[in-house]
């Protein structure tokens, strides 16, 4: 269940949909109103589905997978990239580079190379470059980090994907359906929620919008990844009582 109250979703502006001739049929069932030519979200639809798309989102952080996230809009760069650092998940918040799911050993490839360079610096190769080319290397590295810093750690495709505009991140989408993956997305008033697994119908444009749906998927990650660490902590637990007992049976016999 999201945290996120009615209240909280309208004093954010979740319900402020686009003009209404932008609008996209597909959004009907999510639309209440339309007020001076714009189009009003159904908030009780939004927390509905924000309760379904974070129940998935802890039962994937229980079961010690990764979920993408991809915002490259400018009001949604930083509000992703700090909330999604605080679970540990992998995020792309600039230029989506294509092929980078449906072609991911060579974007795995790039990753290396960057650890490769990181490797150099440590190893004493890098003292043994000319001035040019660790000039060179440098601002290959800078480069590298740019796009594939904050997702170094996914050493596999992610179990899901979450989108924070589809119409932006339109290639991204159509990656993760190429391959079959899960995708989670705020849905505004002029797309097609039909094109998502997990629509949340919001105002995918305001920063308070995107900061409180983000908030409550997060939360929701973070409430997955302890329970896993519990369960982690009972089964070592449970094995530890059972080492002990076959210990003294051992030294019984």
């Amino acid at each position: 269940m999201s945290k996120a109250t009615f209240q909280e979703l309208l004093d954010a502006g979740v319900h402020f949909g686009h003009q209404k001739r932008k609008w996209n049929p597909a959004m009907a069932p999510y639309i209440f109103d339309e007020k001076k030519g714009i189009h009003i979200i159904d908030l009780n639809k939004t927390i509905a589905h924000l309760d379904q798309a974070c129940a998935a989102m802890t039962q994937i952080a229980k079961s010690g997978k990764k979920v993408l996230f991809v915002a490259t809009k400018k009001q949604a760069k930083e509000i992703v990239s700090e909330r999604v650092k605080t679970v540990n998940m992998p995020f792309v918040t600039e230029r989506w580079s294509g092929g980078m799911l449906t072609n991911f050993q060579t974007t795995r490839k790039s990753i290396r190379k960057m650890a490769s360079i990181d490797k150099m610096k440590t190893d004493g190769t890098w003292d043994t470059l000319s001035k040019r080319e660790r000039l060179f290397k440098t601002r290959q590295r800078e480069k590298l980090e740019k796009n594939f810093g904050s997702i170094a750690d996914m050493t596999r495709q992610p179990a899901a994907i979450f989108l924070v505009d589809i119409l932006k991140e339109n290639i991204a989408l159509h990656e993760a359906k190429r391959l079959n993956i899960p995708i989670f997305a705020m849905v505004d008033t002029n797309t097609n929620p039909k094109m998502v697994d997990f629509p949340i119908p919001a105002n995918d444009d305001a920063t308070k919008s995107i900061a409180i749906i983000l908030d409550a998927i997060c939360d929701s990650i973070r409430l997955g990844l302890e329970d896993r660490k519990n369960s982690k902590d009972k089964a070592d637990k449970g094995e530890e009582a059972a080492t002990e007992v076959a210990t003294e049976e051992t030294k019984e016999n």
